[in-house]
């Protein structure tokens, strides 16, 4: 799969276990954004399962599916999602944000689950940050704003075409 994201070309494939540090790195660089305190106090465990260890035991487990936007062998983001229906990790490096990635790696899940269905919701608990991109993408809040273990979230569900 081929994308073209702001004069740069993306390929997006399946991640494999050896880009479970890169994909550890690249979301623990962003971890500001969904903790609710900036030493993740409170946040331990959950951050624990995003260390290399953790995502590499992700990316092993049947029905959680993980998909990396590349620039050559620069990851640009990463996407996951978890037992074809829920959209689990959508992840951008600082430097290709606002760039048309997300929306390339979110367009690329979409086919390959053939989202919306009209039997299974599709759902994400999105980061604060991010709320206002998935908006833009067709889905809704389903509940109020998330505090619990250190993270803050906003459940959200796509809308049925």
């Amino acid at each position: 799969m081929n994308a073209t994201i702001s004069d740069r070309s993306m390929r997006i494939r399946k991640a494999t276990l050896d880009d479970a540090s890169t994909i550890s790195t690249l979301i623990l660089s962003l971890a500001h954004h969904f903790l609710l305190r900036d030493d993740g106090a409170g946040a331990e465990s959950f951050l624990l399962s995003l260390a290399p260890e953790g995502i590499a035991r992700n990316i092993a487990t049947p029905g959680l599916d993980y998909y990396v936007g590349l620039a050559g062998n620069q990851l640009m983001g990463v996407v996951a999602v978890r037992q074809g229906t829920h959209l689990f990790h959508l992840f951008v490096g600082q430097p290709f944000q606002r760039g048309g990635v997300a929306r390339a790696l979110w367009s690329c899940v979409k086919d390959i689950y053939e989202w919306p269905t009209a039997t299974s919701p599709t759902t994400v608990n999105s980061t604060p940050f991010a709320v206002p991109f998935y908006e833009r993408m067709g889905f809704c809040e389903v509940g109020a704003r998330v505090e619990k273990n250190g993270v803050a979230f906003v459940p959200m569900q796509l809308a049925q075409a």
